[in-house]
């Protein structure tokens, strides 16, 4: 839950912008009534975009998964070319941003809301979402810039410039590249993830101290920040795999301990998926809630993780898409269908079941906790190791958008960093409903220019493809070169 400040400046600050938060919204999320259930249209313009280019690229995640954990897995001193970082160290970095607290609080609010069937149609848009992170990333890297220092930069706002540009649009390439930068800056403003890691460390350890906690977590932030991609490519690569591990174990000890009740859940999952069995609360409300949590939590289309994939070091752009596509089988086909499973076995979701107002992390923790009452602890732990990784790609994520828009300078890129440090710094004291919801409607708004860009891309990816496949693909020898 958010934590609570009724101290008048925060409660004036929210009436201010309740207004232009709300027309923001009402925009992004325009939302259409099926069965129901509001479905909001930038949803639909993701899952579709997702399912398009896995047609296209004729499955390039499943064709393509063994060839992207060879490359992920080779020593960084083996990687050739323009960049900073190995495809470890971006996988890293670009799961930090999308392994956070969605997984832990989004996961059992889809289930609550949605019914259990919801997990299924999660795991299916995660799937799809696997083409959308290799687009993106891919491009990314082929378009991003290399600055003279051997800095990179790069993203989106680059190849939908110069898309655009070459169909003799470029004012609307440029103002489309610019809308992509400042909604970028914008979402990068993550006092969400400050604010949930408190209340969740504020529960357990009841030590109530949220401005104390917001300084120490954003003074860890800049610490990595202000080293670069290099130094947050070298934490990420560290701490994601650590929290990973911590929490997919605990959450399999919960599932072994329940073990008996795996076939009933499955059976469960698949009958509600289908609006079937009494605890379905519709096929369309399943399918809604399970894809809208499933593009939550790992962002593919929006862009986001583009900007730390763009950093790799590599003389060959879709290597990293091949790496990219993983994300979301890390990030919501094993990680949120581990959440899923634990809320589901223990039945820790039934008393939450089709109510309003779900606080999903009082789901997750309660699951937890009824394995053994220290779980808690380690949910808290894994809470705040997401909630950090989380903020520190977001940071590098919002300079590289500022870069952009005001210059590739070592002026500009840690003025952005301590202006950034200092807003989170207040994430933990003040509850700023508008606020959340505005930096919600920028991230998703990142979506509409980057698949529009996606989709005029695609031609020439598919090219691309087919050259890449030709040249290293047809030997096992061949794939081992292609880093």
């Amino acid at each position: 839950m958010l934590v609570e400040n009724s101290g008048s400046l925060a409660d004036r600050i929210n009436h201010a912008l309740t207004p232009v938060s709300d027309f923001v919204s009402s925009i992004i999320f325009y939302s259409v009534k099926i069965g129901g259930v509001d479905l909001p249209l930038v949803v639909i313009w993701l899952i579709t975009a997702a399912a398009v280019f896995t047609i296209s690229l004729r499955f390039i995640n499943l064709r393509g998964f063994s060839h992207a954990w060879g490359l992920v897995t080779r020593a960084k001193s083996a990687h050739h070319g323009d960049g900073e970082i190995s495809h470890f160290e971006a996988l890293s970095s670009a799961l930090s941003g999308t392994v956070g607290l969605g997984n832990i609080a989004s996961v059992p609010v889809a289930i609550a809301i949605g019914g259990p069937g919801a997990v299924f149609w999660m795991i299916l848009a995660g799937f799809l979402g696997m083409t959308s992170k290799f687009a993106e990333c891919s491009l990314a890297v082929k378009y991003r810039r290399v600055q003279p220092d051997g800095r990179t930069i790069g993203g989106p706002m680059f190849y939908i410039e110069d898309v655009f540009a070459r169909r003799g649009l470029k004012p609307v390439g440029k103002f489309a590249a610019v809308f992509f930068a400042v909604m970028a800056m914008g979402a990068s403003v993550s006092v969400f993830q400050v604010n949930q890691s408190y209340a969740q460390f504020s529960s357990v350890t009841h030590i109530h101290a949220p401005v104390v906690f917001g300084v120490i977590m954003a003074g860890l932030v800049a610490v990595v920040i202000l080293g670069g991609i290099r130094r947050i490519g070298k934490v990420a690569s560290f701490l994601v795999p650590f929290m990973g591990a911590l929490y997919v174990c605990a959450g399999l000890v919960i599932i072994a301990i329940n073990y008996a009740a795996i076939p009933e859940a499955v059976s469960t999952i698949f009958k509600s998926a289908f609006g079937l069995g009494p605890l379905g609360g519709g096929m369309v409300g399943a399918l809604i809630n399970g894809i809208r949590r499933a593009t939550y939590s790992n962002e593919a289309g929006v862009g986001s993780a583009a900007i730390a994939h763009s950093a790799v070091k590599t003389s060959e752009p879709l290597t990293e898409g091949y790496v990219a596509l993983l994300e979301p089988f890390i990030d919501t086909i094993v990680v949120c269908t581990i959440t899923a499973l634990v809320v589901v076995v223990t039945g820790a979701y039934e008393p939450y079941l089709f109510k309003e107002h779900v606080v999903g992390i009082q789901i997750t923790s309660a699951a937890y906790a009824s394995a053994f009452s220290w779980f808690p602890y380690i949910l808290l732990v894994a809470s705040l190791l997401f909630a950090f990784t989380t903020l520190v790609s977001w940071a590098f994520y919002g300079s590289q958008a500022a870069a952009y828009l005001f210059g590739p300078s070592k002026r500009t890129d840690v003025t952005f960093k301590i202006a950034l440090c200092l807003l989170l710094s207040t994430g933990a004291a003040v509850s700023l409903s508008s606020i959340i919801n505005f930096i919600d409607s920028m991230l998703f708004g990142m979506c509409i220019p980057n698949i529009i860009a996606l989709y005029l891309l695609l031609p020439e990816l598919k090219r691309d493809v087919k050259a890449y496949e030709k040249k290293y693909l047809k030997s096992p020898k061949t794939a081992r070169e292609a880093v």
